[in-house]
């Protein structure tokens, strides 16, 4: 059609609406541009469909802010977790905290780092999340009119290496965007006062990240999926080494189960093109087991509510020695079902066999016990067998047959069977249970592995040598139980 024809936007609205629908219309198109650029106000809301009282995963993460100084929000894929770190950042550079903020909070504008795994994925989806599409700048978490500049990267074409943002006492906050295949070098130097890193860091980049905010009393978070299984970021917040670790590292773990805006439908989708190795990290947050992985199988299907055991249950455990760590695993089976139920453990390194005995006496001397095969060799010592020494201080002990692969199978065939369970307390055989692997030739990885070789000879030479408990005239809380109670089990 010729020109003439032709129409602007405004032009066409002007012909077809009255003054009055044109206000209404320029009005909404406003408040959609203003939320466009503005979600920071839209977020984490009172009341709705996505009220923040449904997303209590993210407010106990920002909330741990207060009492820790390194976090974790371990999650699944799609339930906000890169939403809930850009948000946290947000509130510290522009310091506008919402009132029912009860999370760490910085006193003036800060000096921030956000950190990805990539160029690409920091441009992507750190950038993305904070500042918004190149071409919509401000359509992130960080409201437009608080963005003072950009600076741009002079690699990936859109990506930008940081921003200047306005805060709310009239100073200016810094923002670096970072990734972590520039190198640990790239970390040194400059104090940072918040840190927010995006995907699972590399153990060197980490610590040296952590150096950035020790003169500033900062803070350091990290939000991703544990596809890398127990690495040794993941492992220093669920099995901090110290007791100043556990005061100053804390971790949130959320599934689909903790968020409202993941349907049935999208689930099951979502679910059938997950590897299954992956499943419980990719739906639970929880580390992957890895293709290598020796039970490949969710921690928590093997996991059982910690209750007492029944008198009648006949009993055994299983002793495996060392010298960094001796570990012992006590199991009882249930005489309805014939499943066996591992109830407590022993885990203590550098002992004397009197202490690991002691200890063993005190969770019932009448029972009978397996030990690693090796300790009918003489120790070093003094030339006795340990099985010898564990004798005279009054233990009754069997060697166990150490027949690995073999006993691998069968512990793997009552795991997944249903015949073998874990009373969830067991905080140690969990651990060891989610790092038990293969290396890349097909060997076990002989480390941390102590309760794995004791559930092994326990599932191979214990349960002939279980026996039920002696009657004692003053029962304790441990033979209060029921039969009944453990039948479904």
């Amino acid at each position: 059609m010729g020109g003439g024809l032709r129409y602007t936007g405004a032009a066409l609205m002007s012909s077809l609406l009255t003054t009055d629908e044109q206000a209404r219309l320029l009005a909404l198109r406003a408040e959609a541009e203003r939320r466009a650029t503005s979600k920071l106000a839209v977020y984490f809301p009172a009341a709705g469909p996505l009220s923040r009282d449904k997303y209590s995963k993210q407010l106990d993460f920002f909330a741990m802010g207060k009492t820790v100084s390194q976090r974790l929000f371990m999650a699944a894929n799609r339930v906000g977790k890169s939403e809930a770190g850009a948000y946290e950042t947000t509130l510290h550079l522009t310091g506008r905290y919402p009132d029912w903020w009860e999370g760490h909070r910085c006193a003036g504008p800060i000096e921030a780092w956000c950190v990805g795994t990539n160029s690409q994925t920091t441009r992507d989806i750190v950038q993305h999340k904070l500042l918004g599409s190149v071409s919509q700048l401000g359509s992130g978490m960080i409201p437009a009119h608080l963005i003072v500049r950009t600076i741009p990267s002079r690699g990936l074409p859109g990506a930008l290496e940081g921003a200047v943002v306005r805060h709310i006492d009239g100073g200016e906050s810094l923002l670096g965007l970072k990734t972590y295949e520039q190198g640990r070098q790239s970390f040194e130097g400059t104090a940072k006062d918040v840190i927010w890193c995006d995907e699972e860091p590399p153990a060197d980049c980490y610590t040296e990240m952590l150096y950035r905010t020790l003169t500033t009393r900062g803070i350091v978070f990290t939000t991703f999926t544990p596809l890398q299984g127990m690495s040794d970021v993941v492992k220093g917040f669920l099995e901090p080494e110290t007791d100043e670790a556990q005061g100053v590292k804390g971790y949130i773990q959320a599934g689909w189960q903790d968020v409202p805006h993941l349907d049935p439908s999208m689930q099951e989708a979502m679910r059938a093109t997950t590897p299954p190795y992956q499943l419980a990290a990719r739906t639970a947050g929880e580390p992957a087991l890895g293709s290598g992985a020796i039970y490949p199988m969710a921690e928590r299907e093997c996991l059982v509510p910690t209750t007492p055991i029944p008198a009648s249950w006949p009993r055994v455990y299983a002793l495996d020695v060392g010298w960094n760590k001796t570990a012992v695993v006590w199991g009882a089976q249930n005489p309805g079902n014939g499943q066996v139920v591992l109830y407590d453990e022993h885990y203590m390194g550098h002992g004397e066999p009197a202490s690991h005995a002691a200890a063993i006496q005190a969770r019932g001397g009448w029972m009978r016990g397996v030990i690693d095969p090796a300790a009918a060799g003489s120790n070093q010592v003094d030339g006795r067998a340990l099985i010898d020494i564990y004798g005279r201080l009054g233990l009754r002990l069997d060697p166990a047959v150490n027949a690995v692969e073999a006993g691998l199978l069968e512990t793997w065939n009552l795991l997944v069977s249903g015949r073998l369970k874990v009373q969830e307390h067991l905080q140690n055989w969990r651990a060891e249970f989610r790092r038990y692997h293969r290396d890349e030739q097909g060997k076990i990885v002989k480390r941390g592995d102590h309760l794995m070789d004791a559930t092994r000879y326990l599932v191979m030479s214990g349960r002939p040598l279980m026996r039920v408990a002696p009657r004692s005239p003053h029962p304790t809380r441990l033979h209060q139980a029921s039969d009944a109670d453990w039948m479904s089990a």
